[in-house]
């Protein structure tokens, strides 16, 4: 199990990568392009960047707590609380950046209006129904790793 952790835990990695690259690099570049197409909205253009930040900081808690998930299947502490927290944690950060996005879209709306992109529209719509996605499924995890560690807190009692 120690190998597939590992290479979880390497992909975990590499997931935060392109999203840090992004808040260096493309993010500063994206704010700047939004003043330049909108000069009436330009004084959005720090609090546009600001949430972008806000939201990359999100994930990457969430990314953090799927390395906290990992290291718990290492030590063989799956089934328990502190794997139900992790998963309500991601849970958490998944929604977090659903809802930024969802407060974004007028946002983005103007961008792709004055640039002529819908395409824009749909890469926030993606975004936000991947974090619906994965709160479902991090929920749906939750619940049952809860009920089975109550099964087996009462299977525990029962011997």
């Amino acid at each position: 199990m120690k190998r597939e952790t590992l290479f979880l835990k390497f992909v975990v990695v590499l997931m935060g990568l392109p999203v840090l690259a992004l808040c260096v690099f493309a993010l500063p570049e994206i704010a700047e392009f939004f003043a330049e197409l909108n000069p009436k909205l330009d004084f959005l253009q720090y609090p546009f960047l600001i949430g972008l930040y806000v939201t990359a900081i999100v994930f990457f808690v969430a990314l953090y707590q799927t390395l906290k998930l990992l290291s718990y299947i290492d030590k063989n502490q799956s089934f328990s609380e502190l794997s139900v927290k992790s998963l309500k944690n991601i849970k958490n950060c998944a929604i977090a950046i659903g809802a930024l996005y969802v407060a974004f879209m007028p946002l983005i709306y103007l961008m792709a209006e004055v640039d002529d992109a819908p395409g824009i529209i749909l890469i926030g719509m993606a975004i936000i129904f991947g974090c619906m996605v994965i709160a479902v499924f991090a929920a749906v995890l939750q619940k049952l790793l809860k009920n089975a560690i109550d099964i087996k807190e009462e299977n525990d009692l029962t011997v």
